[in-house]
């Protein structure tokens, strides 16, 4: 893979980061690389522009909660929000990310990245149902990106909504249609914020998600 350097160079300049942050999302590109012919992370189309597609797209998740601690990444996949989000948090006290991947192969990609760049990340080889009650009380935030309908997600993360956790959750743009499929279920306290890497995505902040009585 060779990387654009006007890719990275304009990454870094929406999503800013310390030297030592960009040092380690640099290696993590380099072994997302090394690993994707074998393990197909990630969509092979977006590895020429993987700075702005991947790393300022996640990037942009952490500047949202700046002060968060603890972090769950839901279908981690390559890596995307979570690595990029647990390198972030490398410099934060305390800051933990726990990533749910089910793909055995991803989770040994993830565990290995996360060794390389010193990054703060527990990697739960598991289906996000059997394990998302585990965290319940115990995150600030929850993220997913490009894994599920709204509606999905907020069933997914109901409980962690109740006890206080924010959602984080990158969406396209069929943002509206998902909203409003959403709400005949929920009653949902959110908010979007444009995302800095594409004119045509938002990103849903949700702070509260209650499921409706049944008609």
């Amino acid at each position: 893979m060779t990387v654009d350097n006007s890719d990275r160079a304009r990454a870094l300049r929406l999503t800013p980061v310390s030297r030592e942050t960009e040092e380690r999302l640099s290696l993590l590109v380099t072994e997302l690389a090394r690993w994707q012919a074998a393990k197909n992370l990630v969509s092979g189309t977006t590895l020429g522009d993987v700075w702005m597609r991947h790393i300022a797209d996640s990037l942009q998740l952490f500047r949202l909660a700046p002060d968060a601690r603890t972090w769950l990444d839901l279908g981690s996949g390559g890596g995307f929000p979570g690595l990029v989000i647990g390198i972030c948090l490398a410099e934060v006290e305390g800051g933990r990310i726990h990533l749910v991947e089910s793909n055995s192969r991803k989770c040994a990609f993830l565990r290995h990245a996360a060794r390389l760049t010193g990054a703060p990340v527990t990697v739960h080889p598991a289906r996000i149902e059997d394990v998302i009650g585990d965290f319940t009380g115990r995150v600030d935030v929850v993220t997913a990106r490009a894994l599920a309908p709204l509606p999905q997600l907020l069933d997914w993360c109901k409980e962690l909504l109740r006890t206080g956790t924010l959602g984080l959750f990158p969406k396209g743009q069929h943002l509206d249609a998902e909203l409003t499929e959403s709400s005949r279920y929920w009653k949902i306290q959110a908010s979007t914020v444009s995302s800095v890497t594409d004119g045509a995505a938002r990103i849903l902040m949700v702070r509260a998600a209650e499921k409706r009585a049944d008609p």
